[in-house]
C-alpha cells in the first residue's frame, strides 16, 4: 500500500418531530461516470491535505528494523512471521490478562489467513502493522477444558497449515499421527487452560468451534495490531524465526 487517502463525510439531517405525509410528485436520474479524469474539488482537497500529511507521517515513521523479509509462505507448519505474531500476543497480552484475572496465558492460537501481508526487509513502521493486521481484532483469552484442548489439537492436525501458535508444541508423525502435544512444556493435563486468540476466532471463525465451548471468554480490549505497534516501539530489530513448535517428523 503506497498511500492512504482518508476522507470523512458527516451528513446532518434535521427533521421535524411531527410526521408529515410524503408525496412523490416526480423524479429523475442521471448517471455520473467516475474515473481518473474526474476533476478534484479544490476546497475538499485543501481541507483534507493536513490530515493526510499528518496521517502519513505517523504511519511511516520508523519504529524498528527487519533484517529479512518475512512471509507466511516461508514454512510448512510454522512460519517466522506467524511465530512472531503469536509470540507478541503472548508477551504483550499476558500482563494485561493477568492483571484482570490473576491467571497467566497458557498458549496462543491465531489463524494463518489472518496474516495479510509480509514484513519487508528494512524499516518497520506503524503502516507495517496495519498491512499485516488490517482488521480490528482484539486479543481475547478463552478458558478451555482438556476436552476442548484435545479438539484444538485435532483441528491443527487436520488443517495441516501454519496456524500461528505460541507456548505450545505439536509434533506430528510421518502419517500425520500425533506424537506429542505440550502446553507450557508439559503434556496435556485435566485442568483449565487459558488460550489467547482473536475475538474473530473466539466466535468460531475459521471453523475453530472449540473456542465457542469455552467456559469463559476474557476480552483484553487490546487490538492485535496495537500489540504489534507497541512491540515495534520496544525493540530496535525484530527477530522472527521458524522453530520446532509445530513440526512433522519421520
Amino acid at each position: 500500500m503506497k498511500s492512504i487517502y482518508t476522507l470523512f463525510f458527516l451528513l446532518l439531517i434535521g427533521s421535524s418531530c411531527k410526521e408529515r405525509p410524503f408525496h412523490k410528485n416526480s423524479s429523475k436520474s442521471e448517471t455520473l461516470h467516475i474515473s481518473e479524469h474526474l476533476s478534484l474539488d479544490d476546497s475538499i482537497e485543501h481541507y483534507i491535505t493536513p490530515f493526510r500529511t499528518h496521517l502519513n507521517k505517523t504511519l511511516d515513521s520508523t519504529l524498528a528494523f527487519a533484517p529479512e523479509t518475512y512471509s507466511k509462505k516461508d514454512g510448512d507448519l510454522n512460519t517466522a512471521i506467524g511465530n512472531f505474531m503469536a509470540d507478541v500476543v503472548y508477551e504483550l497480552g499476558n500482563p494485561i490478562f493477568k492483571s484482570r484475572s490473576t491467571f497467566d496465558i497458557d498458549g496462543v492460537l491465531l489463524n494463518h489467513g489472518g496474516i495479510r501481508s509480509v514484513i519487508s526487509k528494512g524499516p518497520i513502521s506503524a503502516r507495517t502493522a496495519f498491512e499485516v493486521m488490517p482488521f480490528e481484532n482484539s486479543i481475547v483469552v478463552a478458558a478451555l477444558k482438556k476436552e476442548q484442548m484435545t479438539e484444538l489439537l485435532a483441528y491443527l492436525k487436520s488443517q495441516n497449515k501454519a496456524h500461528p501458535i505460541a507456548n505450545m508444541e505439536v509434533v506430528l508423525g510421518a502419517s500425520n499421527q500425533i506424537k506429542s502435544f505440550k502446553v507450557n512444556s508439559k503434556p496435556l493435563e485435566d485442568k483449565t487452560y487459558y488460550i489467547a486468540t482473536s475475538d474473530y476466532l473466539a466466535n468460531g471463525g475459521d471453523s475453530m468451534d472449540f473456542f465457542i465451548k469455552a467456559d469463559t471468554i476474557y476480552n483484553t480490549n487490546y487490538k492485535i495490531r496495537n500489540a504489534l505497534i507497541d512491540y515495534f516501539n520496544k525493540v530496535d530489530t525484530i527477530k522472527p524465526k521458524i522453530d520446532n513448535r509445530f513440526i512433522k517428523v519421520n
